[in-house]
């Protein structure tokens, strides 16, 4: 699991995007678990499940739609804590232990072991339960051991993809000016190229990130 620091961090981060996109977030009450149904669904096309027809697993964009899914979870943690960075942090990391020691599920009336669970059954259970209204960061942190992706490179892909979000509001996300892609490639796939070059532990990681995007975005 993160350090109580990176948890920190994530959630000013988070909590600034949502402060960012609408300064009444917390009043409005946006369904943020619908978001994790859809961005589970994107994973699964990512990952492939048509069995008429070959397919191959995009790695790269799995573990991003998982950066995504995790930036809603967040947001409604920090929902149902009233916006509180501290309450969301003691309540995510109370949940964390409660659910992930034991690698067991229980939803509609059944007992699922997770750990003899295929990716997509994983996915397909986030759906069921994000609709549902239930945040389960044990059954996450499974789809992420599926996806080959740890806590520490979950904080690098999430500081990432917090960059490219405040770029896209920089450049007219909400106004529906903004370019999602850049020279036939979406603009995740372009992060997932830029960050690779850089050092997430350097200090100037997140300006270097963005100066990155501006210089490719200017460049479609």
């Amino acid at each position: 699991m993160l350090s109580t620091a990176q948890l920190q961090t994530m959630f000013q981060l988070q909590a600034a995007m949502n402060y960012r996109v609408d300064p009444n977030w917390t009043d409005a009450r946006y369904p943020y678990l619908r978001a994790v149904v859809v961005e589970a669904a994107e994973a699964i096309e990512h990952h492939g499940w048509k069995w008429w027809k070959q397919q191959h697993r995009d790695l790269g964009q799995l573990q991003m739609e998982l950066v995504d899914i995790w930036h809603f979870l967040l947001s409604e943690i920090l929902l149902r804590n009233g916006g509180d960075e501290d309450k969301a942090r003691l309540y995510l990391e109370a949940a964390y232990e409660r659910q992930s020691p034991t690698r067991r599920l229980q939803f509609d009336g059944q007992e699922y072991s997770l750990d003899e669970l295929e990716l997509l059954d994983l996915l397909q259970a986030l759906i069921g339960t994000a609709a549902a209204g239930r945040v389960e960061l044990g059954l996450f942190a499974e789809i992420m051991s599926g996806c080959e992706l740890d806590w520490p490179e979950l904080y690098r892909q999430y500081v990432s993809k917090n960059v490219l979000n405040f770029f896209r509001q920089d450049h007219g996300y909400q106004e529906g000016t903004y370019r999602k892609i850049w020279n036939g490639r979406e603009d995740n796939e372009v992060l997932v190229e830029v960050m690779a070059t850089l050092d997430a532990e350097d200090p100037s990681f997140k300006d270097s990130l963005h100066a990155l995007l501006e210089a490719a975005y200017l460049e479609i």
